[in-house]
């Protein structure tokens, strides 16, 4: 994939109204600091387009990236940062919800789990509640670089037994820093949006 174009082009907050997008969407989600705006950045060759922070809980919207003008990445804001109040974040899982459940475009959604640790609770409630919505998350198991290969298989397994995903599911090793897995998972994304031909 040539990136020609890559743009932030809706932010939506939690009093926003969603857009009604007529390309294909890819939606990204995962816990705080797991990496999500650095694999965003890294797919599409940009430094910071996605901003990346030390300090977790830094996505608090709904984060729409037009790409070529020809489908969006959909930047969900983190689960699990214990500093947020529990107010705040029931009312960004009322903003998932309502995207997950309204939005036409939607084609896949890629979970993202830190490859170095045993799914937690809230992955493990994010991947059902994907599930429950009518949607096969794709696994994008990040931090690659901070395991030696030889835990690789080892890790992966770790992931696949604690969210007890499907056998058909697909997990995608990935580090941000050596773009180690990128190649294999835009394949993946212009197969799943017909992006083969253009």
């Amino acid at each position: 994939m040539i990136i020609k174009s890559a743009n932030l082009e809706t932010v939506c907050g939690v009093a926003s109204v969603l857009p009604i997008n007529d390309k294909p969407e890819i939606a990204f989600a995962g816990k705080s600091n797991v990496g999500k705006s650095s694999l965003i950045n890294a797919l599409l060759n940009r430094k910071s387009l996605a901003r990346t922070s030390a300090q977790p809980g830094k996505t608090q919207t709904i984060n729409f990236y037009n790409i070529n003008d020809q489908f969006y990445y959909v930047d969900l804001p983190g689960y699990g940062y214990a500093k947020v109040s529990e107010a705040i974040k029931a009312k960004w899982g009322k903003m998932i919800e309502k995207y997950l459940r309204t939005s036409k475009q939607l084609k896949a959604i890629f979970l993202l789990i830190d490859i170095r640790h045993e799914p937690s609770g809230n992955d493990k409630s994010m991947y059902d509640w994907i599930v429950h919505q009518g949607f096969q998350p794709i696994i994008i198991a990040t931090k690659l670089d901070k395991i030696n290969r030889s835990q690789k298989d080892k890790q992966l397994k770790i992931i696949r037994e604690g969210l007890e995903v499907t056998a058909d599911t697909k997990i995608f090793p990935f580090s941000a820093l050596t773009k180690q897995g990128r190649e294999e998972i835009w394949d993946y994304i212009e197969t799943i949006c017909n992006l083969k031909e253009i």
